[in-house]
């Protein structure tokens, strides 16, 4: 009796592993089957990826090509400093290059894609309109047509529809997310080059936003520096008037010398920290959008959901 019931249970339990199991051929001949509903959806997807391509505005790329400047400030002198009085020159927030300092070069490319000198940059030059309200460029006449929906150039006034605790105007918040997706700065590691680009509908403001950025950078990192320069200087001098100590006053004067030199390379040169040696051009070439790409991403886009909706539908009927 019970082997009876054990061939009994093998045979009903093989045909249930069977059914468990894919039938490649059954799927072929299921979407072979669906064929015209799959040509049909991947025809509507390849359509609108298409529309969707050429609806969208050229793009263009501007770059320039920099290099750090901060080495042919150093010298000799300046190490022997550093390694002699490196403990005091740091009590009155002097940096004569020692070990443990901050790159200026580095400094310098944080500081450009921090929220301060963003905003700054931004307001300077008023740049939001161009920025966030930009809705194409006109290639005949190098004009620029605003999103009326948003920003009226007539008036210079804001008038877009948001909810709180956003303003019609955009916050420098706002501003700063939308400046980052077409503004990067990059270092070549093996090189040491900095290469700056902006992405813009209009290839004439993206170059002359490489060339403000440029400008803009040195100017500040020069500003702290000469401050950063005077602040010392102040502090070495009153100790230089604690002090009768004839030997520890020779040395505040030699570091008080190292400060004027300084604030006299800040003031003598105007690339500062970053030398140009590729400037940037108005680009003749579109960097984007790829329409080709977006085309063929779309139509595969379009034939998987179609196979896989024939799938899902052949199955639910099956099940059911």
């Amino acid at each position: 009796m019970s082997i009876e019931v054990t061939k009994y249970q093998q045979d009903v339990t093989f045909p249930q592993h069977q059914d468990d199991e894919i039938d490649l051929r059954e799927l072929f001949s299921v979407i072979w089957k669906g064929k015209w509903l799959i040509i049909a959806i991947t025809g509507v997807f390849a359509i609108g990826s298409v529309l969707f391509a050429l609806s969208q505005p050229n793009t263009y790329k501007s770059e320039a090509l920099l290099a750090p400047a901060d080495a042919e400030q150093g010298g000799g002198g300046l190490a022997a400093l550093a390694g002699q009085f490196g403990g005091l020159a740091s009590m009155a927030g002097i940096n004569l290059g020692g070990k443990g300092g901050v790159d200026k070069t580095q400094m310098a490319i944080e500081v450009m894609k921090s929220r301060q000198f963003t905003s700054a940059f931004i307001q300077s030059h008023n740049l939001l309109p161009d920025l966030m309200a930009i809705k194409s460029w006109n290639m005949a006449d190098n004009t620029i047509t605003y999103d009326d929906e948003m920003y009226l150039a007539a008036d210079n006034k804001w008038i877009r529809e948001v909810q709180a605790p956003f303003k019609p105007e955009p916050s420098m918040q706002e501003a700063f997310k939308e400046f980052s997706k077409i503004v990067a700065v990059n270092t070549d590691k093996e090189t040491g080059m900095v290469k700056i680009t902006v992405e813009h509908l209009s290839p004439f403001i993206a170059q002359q936003w490489v060339n403000w950025l440029i400008l803009d950078i040195n100017k500040v990192m020069k500003e702290r520096d000469v401050a950063e320069a005077i602040k010392s200087t102040a502090f070495l001098e009153s100790k230089i008037e604690q002090t009768n100590v004839a030997d520890i006053r020779s040395i505040l004067y030699k570091l008080i010398e190292e400060q004027a030199k300084t604030i006299m390379f800040a003031e003598v040169r105007e690339e500062y920290v970053f030398k140009t040696i590729d400037p940037a051009l108005v680009p003749e070439e579109k960097a984007g959008p790829k329409r080709a790409l977006i085309c063929v991403l779309g139509t595969m886009l379009g034939g998987m959901l179609a196979i896989m909706l024939v799938l899902i539908r052949h199955f639910v009927r099956k099940e059911n």
